[in-house]
Formats: C-alpha cells, structure tokens, sequence
C-alpha cells in the first residue's frame, strides 16, 4: 500500500526520549527531564531538549504570570515556558523558539500550508498531516543543534484530550527510528495514605493503563512521592504496569531541586538509559553538581534579600531570578533567603518597615501600574541608606524615575506607561514602537548586546567574561524583554545630577551613544539597574555577574567585611 503522505524521519544517529507525566499536573516532569539531560551531559553526550504544551496559544508571551508561571526569553527572542529555563540551567545549553513547541504554533502552520496548496488538495487531518508537523519539529529541534540525544517532554496530563496528537506523534516516532533509539518514562504521583500508612499505587496503574490506551508502553516510571518509595511499592507497580523493578525509579521530594540528578543517578536511571539506547556505559562527571548541593546544604553564611514584586504571591513568576540568587549564593558560598514584598502594600514615608531587616532590595521585571509606587520607594530607600540594589527591566526604570524626582528635579518624572501626562516622561516609548500594532510587536525581545563603560561596577562585574575593547569600553550581550526605554532626551539631564550610565545598546540610529542598558550611582556600595534580563543566561557553574556582585554585596553589608567569591 503507497501512503498518501511521506513520512518524516528523524536523524539517523540521533536518539530520542519522551518524558510524560500522569494523575495530577505540576509534578516535576520539567526537573526529571533536566535531570536526566544533566545526567547524559554528565557522560559527554550532545544533548538538547524540546517542551511540548498542548495550550493552544501560540506561546506563552501573552500570558499572565499568576496563569503560568514567568515567561522565559530565549537568545533568539522566543517567548516560552519557564522549563525552558529550567533545561538551560540544568544542561547548561542555549536554547531557541524550536524548543517550545505548542498546539498553536502545529495548527497555525498546518492551516497556511493547506493554503498554499502544500498538501495537493488533500483533506487534511490530525492523522497524518498535524503528526507529521509536530514530528518534523522535534526532529527538527534535534538537527538543529546537532544532538545525539533529544528530550521531548509532553507537557500536561496523560488524558487530557489537548495532549492527545502529541502523544500520537512521540507514538509514532519509535516506529519512525526504531526501538533502540526510543525511550519512554512516565512520571506519575504515588499519594500517601496517612490513615492506611502506606502508598497507593493505583493512581500510577490507572495513568501508565491510560497512557498504554494510546499505544505507549512506558520503559520507565519515576514515581513523585515525599519519602523514598519502599522496595515492595515499586515491585508491585512494576508487575502491574509492565515495567521492568529495576526501571522504576522514586523521585521523593528534595531538599534542593539541583539534588534531584544526583539521586535518580543513584537508583540506576543511567543503567537504563544506556541500555535500551544502546549507549557507552560512561562515568559521569558530577563534582560541580556535587559541590554546589554541598554548598546548598551547608553554607558559610547567609543573607536575606527583599523583593519588591507584584506576583509575590506566585513565585513561578520569578523563577529564573530566584535561581539566579541561588547561584549567586553558591558563588559566595552563603544562603539567599527570600522574602516576597508585595510593592502595593509598601506604605507611605520612608518605607524602613518594610526594607529595614534586609542586607540588600531587588526590584524585579513586570508590566503595569500597579504597585509602581511602592517600587519607587523601595529604589529611593535603597539609595539614600546605603543598601545593595538590584533593578532589573523595570526595577531600573523605577531607579531611573525615583533619582528624576528626587535628585534631578524633574517633579512628577514617571513612565508614559504609568502616566500618559507626565511632564517628564523620563521613561517612554520610542517614536519607531508607537505604530506597530498586535500585541509583542512593540517588544525588544532576545539578545541584544550592550556596551559596557571603562571604570564602572558593571565592568568590574563582567571582568571575567570581557574580552578587549576599544578605550569607549567592551561589548557583552543579555536577553530583553520590555517595550518602554530611557527617554533619549533626559537622559544627559539625569547624568548631569551624577547619575552613571554604564552600559549603552551600541548601533542604535538616531539614538547618540545609544539607549540606555544600565546605570549606577558612584559611592554606593552597590547600587546597579539593568534594562536587561541576566537572570535568564544564569547557570549553576555560570552564575549572572550582576547577582554575583549584588549577593557579594548583600554578603559584606551583613558580615562588615569584604568576603572572596567563587567564581
């Protein structure tokens, strides 16, 4: 029989695992995924990984974060899932929009091939025209960053009906490359019964039973629950699943998501790999994984950093920056302890009831009014007490409009975004932005390089990362994501009253030195705003430079002392 359709197929070489998850969402699967990568990474294989979400927008820029979670910026300017993130960090890889695959983004291009005529009047189906979209981008994912081995991580529930031709589409595949270059493993929830005293399994059951209901058989099972699963559990649900006792494995709850590799490596997660992959058996290399739990674990120090945010009552929505602390803390060998402030319940006056208990104020990313005010503040207390600051996107707007009112003069500085009428829209949109229409058109969004002065903090920072440059300073780049600016046209007023600019977007036309990517206040122990986002390039042995510097920082505010660093 001829097939009214080509099938696709991936690379020859390459190999390819499918991580599902089952019972409930938000177990993890996006951690078992990266810890898995991290453990192939370990052994020297090329790794990449592609996060399927069956929602049917089209990314999740356009989202709230209270919906799901932070919005994670890829070099290439993506707007994607926050696992994306996750696998950066943990497989310590750069990642691009191929890697965030949605159902909008499958349709979308299935409905403008079939108007321009690219399926030969065919009528077009899930089977075999929107399977083979979603085929061709994981294979595509894998080619284009030359992998031996790509992770694809369906995400949702086993069941729910939008995950359905995804799950077709993986199905497929295994028959596409062959059995030996698939694997599949499910991670599902084992509740604990406290009145029974014991795990239930049938959860589990009904899950691997449903996903077999699409033509899956799972080769592994991670089993989510808050204590090691006991040997008896795991043989029981081996028997009853299919699955072989030595491929399933217990992924109980960690004290350190960077801890979850380690203990999956210890139950033999790689014996399996290896095997049904038909891969090398290769020592990993884990000391820097080793160190940095050990750090986790027992820190020399600690500090405690306040910040200032609208979504403080959804900490997904600041993930990348929370990790970012984190690894700054390793750096410094010392404990980030977080307190969430909601910036609408900072009150009036000098806010030292809401900031006096900590070694250093970080004001995060957003969009919108609300609680813009108690940002302010948190900026303006910050500078006038002498404590470590970090504004990052808006946090340096906010620094930009507090020093324009109280140190430049400039009464009722603000953002147009804020206040349309400001007399001194010291924040503003470019003229260029205000005629583009459609929402995330008007974004500066991916990488964007940014110029850094001779003689600045921010130099200092980026000592280790700079190559040499010409006597105006070196280039580094960080990923964007915000629409409003520096106002051009104050910005040599704000300079004027001691404000440092001390990195500039070179290249820009019509824009002088160019916009502006950062400031500083000289004579303060640490004061520093970026208009980019470096919470997004930050890895475990690659921690940001600037959260590096500030938690240093925060470090010697609260010892009395300067302290070494790691990295």
């Amino acid at each position: 029989m001829v097939l009214p359709w080509a099938p696709v197929s991936g690379h020859k070489e390459t190999r390819y695992v499918f991580v599902t998850g089952g019972v409930v969402s938000s177990l993890g699967k996006g951690i078992a995924t990266s810890s898995i990568g991290t453990l192939l990474r370990a052994r020297g294989y090329r790794v990449t990984a592609v996060k399927i979400d069956p929602y049917i927008n089209v990314d999740a820029g356009t989202m709230r974060p209270y919906e799901h979670g932070e919005v994670f910026v890829t070099d290439d300017g993506a707007e994607t899932d926050l696992d994306i993130g996750t696998y950066e960090r943990f497989l310590d890889v750069d990642l691009s929009r191929r890697n965030n695959l949605t159902t909008g983004q499958v349709y979308l291009a299935v409905i403008q091939k079939e108007r321009q005529g690219a399926y030969l009047s065919q009528t077009v189906q899930v089977i075999p025209h929107v399977t083979d979209e979603i085929k061709a981008r994981i294979y595509e994912a894998g080619e284009a960053a030359n992998a031996e081995i790509v992770l694809v991580e369906v995400g949702g529930t086993v069941g729910d009906i939008e995950s359905l031709p995804f799950l077709e589409a993986i199905r497929q595949i295994r028959f596409e490359v062959g059995r030996e270059r698939t694997l599949y493993i499910h991670v599902t929830l084992l509740p604990y019964l406290g009145a029974a005293e014991e795990y239930k399994t049938k959860p589990t059951q009904h899950s691997v039973a449903t996903l077999r209901g699409v033509g899956i058989q799972p080769d592994g099972l991670i089993l989510r629950s808050r204590s090691p699963v006991p040997e008896e559990a795991k043989a029981k649900i081996a028997l009853f699943t299919n699955v072989e006792a030595d491929a399933v494995f217990s992924a109980y709850d960690a004290d350190h998501v960077y801890a979850v590799p380690e203990m999956l490596e210890g139950q033999g997660i790689a014996r399996l790999l290896e095997r049904q992959l038909a891969l090398e058996r290769v020592t990993p290399e884990l000391r820097v994984w080793q160190e940095a739990v050990r750090i986790l674990r027992q820190p020399e120090r600690h500090v405690s950093i306040g910040v200032v945010g609208k979504y403080v009552a959804m900490p997904d929505a600041y993930l990348s920056l929370m990790e970012a602390l984190k690894h700054a803390g390793i750096a410094n060998r010392a404990r980030v302890d977080i307190d969430w402030v909601s910036a609408e319940e900072v009150t009036n006056g000098d806010a030292g009831d809401a900031f006096d208990a900590y070694d250093g104020i970080l004001v995060p990313g957003g969009f919108g009014v609300r609680g813009i005010e108690g940002k302010v503040r948190a900026a303006r207390y910050a500078r006038e007490r002498g404590i470590p600051y970090l504004g990052i996107c808006l946090g340096l707007q906010v620094a930009v409009i507090e020093w324009a009112r109280h140190v430049a003069g400039l009464g009722g500085a603000n953002s147009t975004e804020f206040d349309p009428y400001t007399p001194h829209p010291v924040i503003d949109l470019m003229p260029e932005q205000l005629e583009v229409d459609g929402l995330g058109g008007t974004m500066r969004l991916g990488s964007w390089p940014m110029r850094i002065a001779r003689g600045t903090l921010l130099e200092s920072l980026y000592a280790n990362r700079l190559e040499a440059g010409s006597r105006d300073g070196v280039t580094i780049s960080e990923r964007h994501r915000h629409r409003y600016e520096v106002n051009p046209a104050y910005v040599d007023a704000l300079k004027a009253a001691g404000l440092v600019v001390s990195g500039v977007t070179p290249g820009m036309e019509g824009r002088g030195e160019g916009l502006v990517e950062a400031i500083e206040i000289s004579g303060h122990p640490f004061f520093l705003g970026l208009q980019s986002h470096p919470e997004f390039t930050s890895r475990l042995m690659r921690p940001s430079p600037p959260f590096t510097g500030f938690i240093r920082s925060a470090v010697e505010r609260r010892q009395g002392h300067p302290v070494d660093v790691m990295v």
